[in-house]
Parts: structure tokens; C-alpha cells; sequence
């Protein structure tokens, strides 16, 4: 079976389109202005005589075209790729959820940058090392839910992965138990290995809900790891305004300052009953390539997936695209041409004056 597909090769490189209405705000705003300033001196008619080349619709027209050159770079920066040949091709690997805690507490800073941060930190580097293995997202707070679907697509986990804070879930609490229930219910129903990573400071006030899920995951097959973020001296919980600076620490009903810790007790138990390991994060390690390797001591099951393997760049056309405006901006001219003025015919004001 052949389709086609597009992908971009750089696609953070698409961000630049937003500097678009900036310069188009910039100019328009220039041009206010300058009319202005001219409006002070003379009139639209003494104008005619002190510029009669000046246009009105060329500038824009050459600034437009800046900007039809200025949008083609930055398409072929990042590079437009097809793909028209779509291929089964067989790996070996295992099937990985990854149960991310996003409650407030994940942004105490006793694991700098903050626990989230570094978390997150660890898995892009474990997705580099990825090789035939599934993987999926699971974010937990007083609930839980899937945020990215078991998928080889590495991009895509990347992609979900950058989007991860702790306004994604409004209820606040650590549901541990709540979301290894929604991995083992999100994984195929087959028999390749699979494995859950719980990533959480292990402030869970139901431990027992956590470790009864542990056990029942481990019953079906799927081994429980757990990495531990934070330092069991604990930290308080940053508040942030809207412009990302710190306005304080979050307090308790007696306006004391709440300090979070790091409950390692329940996240041992959990992975003990889940037939996993538990790991303590620090700032220099947070542990999640040694649970890696571990899970890799796992007999690996073969995976067939669907994937285009015949991708073409297509930058060159916007390389030339940028030319061609390019061109025609230079052969423009920023005012009016002599022989245009003697076609004026409907002009009616006197040139000898």
C-alpha cells in the first residue's frame, strides 16, 4: 500500500512564522507615523509636487514581498519532507508507560531545576535511547489519564512530553494507584513484556490503592518500577505569577509554609509488590537509565509496525521561491516610473502652477 505523507524535518523552526505579524504590526505603525509627520508640513497636494514618484501601493507591495522571502526560509529551514513508500518493518522491544506526577508539589526545587523539570530532563534522554520499544504517557495528580497513547513515534513523545506542567489536572493529590490503573488498561492485550515507570514524589494518601494496583499489575505481567524525586528533607512548594516569576510559597489553613517531602516508604513498597525496583533521583542522577537497563534484562517481544521509509526533502522549491520573491522585490522600484506620470490622464491638477 503507498500514500504520501508530509512531515518537517526541523519543525521548531516554524516558530519564526510568528515574528510575521510582528513586522507587519512594526510597519504599519512606521507608516502611521511618517504620514503623520508629513501631514505636518505640507498637504497631499504639495506632496504631489515635492514627490511626484512617490507611490503609494509599491512599498507595500515590495515589504510584502520581504515577507513571502522571509516565510520561505523559514519553510525551508525546516525542511518539508514526503514519504511515499509505507513498509511493515519487524522490531524487537517492550511495551513502556511512563506515570508522570504533575501535582503542585512537583515543582519544589530540592531537585533543581524542580522535580517536574528534571523528570522530564531524564526521559527526553531516555527517549534518545530508545530503540524498537513502545512507549506511552500517563499524567497523574488527584487523577489520571493518558496523554500520549503506546507508540514507537519517538517525535510525538518528545512533542507531548514538552507540554507536560501542573495545570494539566486541576485536582490536586497523588493518585500512584489511579495511574497504574489507567496504564494497564491502555496497554495492547497481547503478549509482548510491558512495563509501568512511576515518577512521583510519593506523597500518596492512598498508599494501600497504590500498592494493591502494583500487585494486581504484576499478577497480569507488567512489572512496577518507581523513581523517587525529591529529598526527604523536603522543600516548599514554589507559587509563580503570570509572568513566571516567584511570589511566594504555598501556605496551609494556619498560613504556615507547606513543605513537601519525598515519601520513599510507599514507593519501595510499590515497586517490591510490583516486582520492580526502586530508585532515589538526586541532582546529578535521576535514576531512570538504571531502571531502563534493568527493564532491558526483560525478554524482549517482536513488533511489527507500519512506517514510511522513502522520505524526500523538499526544501530546494522554498530556497527558490525565496529567490524568485527576492527578484522581484529587487526589479521593483519604490516609487513611480517618469513615463507613468505622463500617463496620468485624469489628473486635473496644473504642472505649471
Amino acid at each position: 500500500m503507498e500514500t504520501n505523507v508530509m512531515q518537517f524535518e526541523h519543525i521548531e523552526y516554524l516558530y519564526w512564522l510568528f515574528a510575521i505579524p510582528v513586522m507587519i504590526l512594526i510597519y504599519i505603525v512606521v507608516r502611521y507615523l511618517n504620514n503623520r509627520r508629513f501631514n505636518r508640513f505640507s498637504s497631499e497636494e504639495m506632496r504631489f509636487y515635492l514627490m511626484p514618484l512617490k507611490s503609494k501601493t509599491r512599498p507595500i507591495l515590495k515589504f510584502s514581498l520581504m515577507l513571502l522571502v522571509f516565510a520561505s526560509l523559514i519553510f525551508a529551514a525546516a525542511n518539508p519532507q514526503t514519504g511515499s513508500k509505507m513498509e511493515e518493518v519487524k522490531r524487537e522491544g517492550i511495551d513502556l508507560f511512563l506515570a508522570v506526577d504533575i501535582s503542585n508539589s512537583m515543582l519544589a526545587e530540592d531537585i533543581a531545576p524542580n522535580r517536574l523539570s528534571r523528570a522530564k530532563q531524564a526521559i527526553n534522554r531516555l527517549i534518545d535511547k530508545l530503540q524498537g520499544d513502545r512507549i506511552g504517557i500517563i499524567v497523574f495528580a488527584g487523577t489520571a489519564y493518558v496523554q500520549l497513547p503506546i507508540t514507537t513515534d519517538y517525535a510525538s513523545a518528545r512533542m507531548f512530553l514538552s507540554t507536560l506542567n501542573t495545570e494539566l489536572i486541576n485536582a490536586q493529590g497523588t493518585e500512584i494507584g489511579a495511574a497504574i490503573q489507567t496504564a494497564l488498561k491502555s496497554f495492547d492485550q497481547d503478549k509482548r513484556n510491558k512495563a509501568i515507570i512511576v515518577i512521583s514524589d510519593g506523597e500518596d494518601h492512598e498508599n494501600e490503592a497504590a500498592i494493591k494496583a502494583a500487585k494486581e499489575a504484576l499478577d497480569k505481567g507488567v512489572h512496577v518500577y518507581t523513581i523517587g524525586m525529591g529529598l526527604p528533607e523536603g522543600s516548599p512548594i514554589p507559587i509563580y505569577g503570570r509572568n513566571g516569576v516567584r511570589t511566594g510559597y504555598r501556605k496551609d489553613a494556619n498560613n504556615t509554609t507547606v513543605i513537601t517531602r519525598l515519601n520513599e516508604k510507599v514507593l519501595q513498597q510499590i515497586a517490591e509488590v510490583g516486582g520492580g525496583v526502586y530508585v532515589r533521583a538526586s541532582n546529578s542522577n535521576v535514576g531512570l537509565e538504571q531502571i531502563f537497563n534493568e527493564i532491558n534484562k526483560m525478554e524482549k517481544s517482536e513488533i511489527e509496525t507500519k512506517v514510511f521509509t522513502d522520505y524526500e526533502d523538499q526544501f530546494q522549491w522554498f530556497i527558490a521561491l525565496a529567490l524568485l520573491f527576492l527578484l522581484l522585490e529587487i526589479l521593483i522600484a519604490s516609487g513611480k516610473r517618469p513615463w507613468q506620470l505622463k500617463m496620468n490622464f485624469f489628473d486635473r491638477r496644473d504642472e505649471t502652477n
